[in-house]
């Protein structure tokens, strides 16, 4: 599950004059990324759900949080733990993280993740 917002806020490329092209471009990293998890779920919100509909493109699934990111991705995180399935966080956001290692998912860093695609 990948908090959009602190992904994209991680590279300092700019992204803040167009969040709807930085989640595209993110998006676009993560849909060839070549990794072992069966879904990875991109959250985005605000301006940055413009950059990508919402739905499923292949093993990525795009969501978008109706108001902050953060309940979203924990709500995301607390079914998709509740149906079972391990769940892997992307954030910074220390409170986020806190909350959802609570619900029993694993964080890990946007600079993990940018490693990974890189």
């Amino acid at each position: 599950m990948v908090d959009g917002a602190n992904v994209v806020g991680a590279t300092p490329d700019g992204w803040w004059k167009d969040r709807a092209g930085a989640a595209a471009r993110l998006h676009g990293r993560l849909a060839v990324a070549d990794t072992s998890y069966d879904e990875v779920v991109l959250v985005l919100e605000g301006k940055a759900r413009g950059g990508m509909p919402a739905g499923r493109d292949a093993h990525l699934r795009t969501v978008h949080a109706p108001r902050d990111g953060d309940a979203t991705i924990a709500a995301q995180a607390e079914k998709a733990l509740a149906a079972g399935h391990q769940v892997v966080v992307v954030t910074a956001d220390r409170l986020l993280a806190r909350r959802v290692e609570l619900l029993g998912a694993r964080v890990m860093s946007p600079t993990w993740l940018l490693a990974l695609l890189d």
